[in-house]
């Protein structure tokens, strides 16, 4: 029997303790003496279980899913609030509490980590705590934020140079990123409605643009979201790639980036997987997530996306055993060298 492996989750339950540290941080930058140390902030094992096994683990197990790649709440990284120092202190805090998750509750969750990123900082500045959550919290990929300034899209395109530093790391360790930015600061996006959609449609099309996996060929990216807008206008991404003289598609980025299941609806999960070779998508929910609602349509939670691909009829049983544990397992090794000791 199949795995269900969710690759995209985030702590976002973590006990409130967390937010009002955050929230003193945040005072902090004005003002110096209201900037609270790390060892303030504390939180039990109990808190971090009750925060889990009420909300996370309990839909897992109704819903049939088995592990979920756990990392920081996305919209909770923004990046673009404070200097390198808050940045750095703030994603230690937050990996460190999936961490602490993944030890209570190895079974289920996996950590993948936050990055430090700042706007106008060179990425080598990440480098330590991604080694850090990959070799002593077991860390299997990095969320990784092409836009740090929070909607303004000021940082260079993926494939420049400048964020080189991190893919030579991921290629050392063999770990995939998934391109997730964080909270919009610019009112003309929403966060999760526009400009999470924007960031998966716009990094897509910045690597069409460029040559990154001639540099890097076993680099390897996930777009969340379904890919935000890419399944639905596949034929203007393989025209544009036509008028712009690259290789077709599927060789020219479709080895290194796959697109997951976060997709609310069925009539969504079908086009993408009908658009989509089915070896480029990785099962993910979100949850409990951006959509948190009941369909009143299916008077199903939206975000419950086993249903719908366990629902396809475009799909065949191997294609969905690929999608909910194959191919998971192939993008992420060191998830699968973990399984594999564990027997499974």
């Amino acid at each position: 029997m199949s795995l269900i492996i969710d690759c995209h989750g985030h702590y976002t339950t973590a006990p409130k303790q967390l937010e009002d540290w955050r929230n003193q941080q945040v005072a902090g930058i004005k003002d110096p003496a209201k900037m609270p140390k790390v060892a303030d902030l504390k939180i039990s094992d109990d808190e971090l279980r009750e925060s889990i096994a009420n909300n996370q683990l309990r839909l897992m197990k109704e819903r049939g899913n088995d592990m979920t790649l756990f990392s920081p709440r996305a919209s909770f990284m923004a990046h673009h609030i404070g200097d390198f120092n808050v940045s750095s202190t703030w994603a230690a805090i937050c990996n460190e509490l999936c961490y602490r998750v993944s030890k209570l509750f190895p079974d289920n969750f996996v950590p993948v980590a936050m990055l430090p990123q700042s706007p106008g900082v060179d990425p080598k500045t990440c480098i330590p705590e991604m080694e850090k959550c990959i070799e002593e919290y077991g860390a299997v990929g990095i969320n990784l934020n092409p836009d740090p300034s929070g909607g303004h899209w000021n940082s260079p395109p993926l494939t420049d140079r400048h964020w080189y530093p991190i893919y030579e790391k991921m290629v050392e360790y063999d770990v995939p990123a998934m391109i997730h930015v964080s909270t919009s600061c610019n009112a003309c996006f929403h966060t999760t409605g526009a400009h999470y959609i924007n960031a998966d449609t716009t990094a897509f099309m910045q690597l069409i643009q460029g040559d990154l996996f001639k540099d890097f060929p076993q680099l390897r990216f996930i777009i969340p979201h379904g890919g935000g807008a890419v399944p639905y206008h596949w034929g203007r991404y393989r025209g544009l790639a036509q008028e712009m003289k690259k290789p077709l598609l599927d060789t020219h980025v479709m080895n290194n980036v796959y697109f997951d299941t976060c997709v609310y609806h069925q009539p969504g999960i079908d086009l993408l997987n009908k658009v989509i070779p089915v070896k480029n998508v990785l099962f993910a929910s979100e949850m409990i997530g951006a959509v948190r609602g009941i369909d009143p349509q299916t008077g199903n939670y939206y975000d419950d996306t086993k249903r719908y691909i366990d629902a396809s009829t475009q799909l065949s049983a191997e294609d969905k055993q690929a999608i909910f544990e194959g191919n998971t397992r192939r993008v992420y090794p060191r998830l699968d060298a973990r399984l594999k000791s564990q027997g499974k």
